[in-house]
């Protein structure tokens, strides 16, 4: 094992300190119970937006705290949920008065955890709804979950819902919508390699040079298939095809389409993806009016990519194109 760390069981704290360092105007860290939360919270009379998991998935979470945003993250250990302590702690300090958001990934851990919280919150007197994204078309249960994972959309999600807060959108306000997002958000992903856990010290599956496993999950999950190695475009072509048509996107949708990293894929490729990725959606008779692209939801240094398609309509544009400042994503 390669990598840039000291010792594996501080990777989780010595990465916090570091973004606490670095990013000192946007955010806080509290330790023990570790969190991620706004520097300038809790923003009275604003419903605060929490979300979590595992890390080994940077950016996501926490570099998505911010201006525009989430308000906390909680990070558990490495490809690890957090646990309902944090997920507590994390909404009684941003809670503003007007309730709490929990966005949630479907992963077992994390929906029983943050169910516990969303629980022990609302005992303590803060009203908190739940939603869970579950936008992955590659398969219907994993390792990790019952149900499809979520992956892709809940970037999407937490901007969106994010600048909604920020306009003063009520809390079921704000459900409503992220459960729209959800609904409209179809994501598949693919790895070229495998990553390694730095507490576990080796691959976390057998990937040999000449095959990549199709519809893999964000921990190393399997996927829908192992084959050959294709090319960039036959690659994207297999993960658009279950993407458009899973959900029905017609002729004239206008979309988001959303290009990601799993971490070890540089952006020479990313664009030649999106390049192909882009021609389906207009060959599908969509219409591409925004995109992101770059490593936003990874898997520590696997490579391989995801695609995510969000259906957009007029409130969901105004949302995406709204400011937000946070150490991941910044415009406006």
């Amino acid at each position: 094992m390669k990598k840039l760390i000291n010792h594996p069981e501080n990777v989780v704290r010595e990465e916090l300190e570091g973004i606490a360092l670095a990013h000192a105007d946007l955010i806080k860290v509290h330790f023990d119970p570790n969190f991620i939360y706004r520097a300038d919270a809790p923003r009275a009379g604003k419903v605060a937006i929490v979300s979590g998991g595992g890390s080994g998935h940077e950016p996501m979470h926490g570099g998505f705290v911010g201006y525009g945003m989430l308000d906390a993250a909680c990070p558990g250990a490495v490809f690890t949920s957090p646990t309902p302590d944090q997920m507590l702690e994390a909404a009684k300090t941003v809670h503003g008065g007007n309730g709490v958001l929990f966005i949630v990934k479907n992963y077992t851990g994390d929906v029983m955890n943050f169910e516990m919280a969303a629980d022990l919150a609302m005992a303590e007197g803060i009203e908190v709804q739940s939603v869970v994204i579950d936008d992955d078309v590659a398969v219907e249960n994993s390792l990790y979950t019952a149900g499809r994972r979520g992956v892709g959309t809940t970037v999407l999600a937490e901007k969106i819902c994010g600048a909604a807060a920020e306009a003063g959108y009520s809390l079921s306000q704000l459900a409503h919508l992220c459960r729209k997002v959800n609904g409209w958000g179809r994501s598949m992903g693919m790895a070229l390699t495998s990553c390694t856990v730095p507490h576990v010290g080796k691959p976390t599956f057998d990937l040999p040079e000449d095959q990549m496993e199709i519809g893999i999950g964000i921990h190393g999950e399997p996927g829908r298939s192992r084959l050959p190695l294709k090319t960039a475009d036959e690659i994207v072509e297999m993960l658009m095809g279950p993407i458009l048509s899973d959900l029905p996107f017609k002729a004239g949708d206008e979309v988001l389409l959303f290009v990601n990293s799993m971490g070890g894929t540089p952006l020479i490729e990313l664009y030649i993806a999106y390049r192909q990725a882009h021609r389906l959606a207009v060959q599908h008779g969509l219409k591409v009016v925004r995109n992101l692209i770059g490593p936003y939801i990874t898997s520590l240094e696997m490579a391989g990519c995801s695609i995510t398609l969000l259906k957009m309509d007029d409130e969901l544009t105004r949302f995406w194109d709204a400011p937000v400042r946070t150490p991941a994503l910044r415009w406006g």
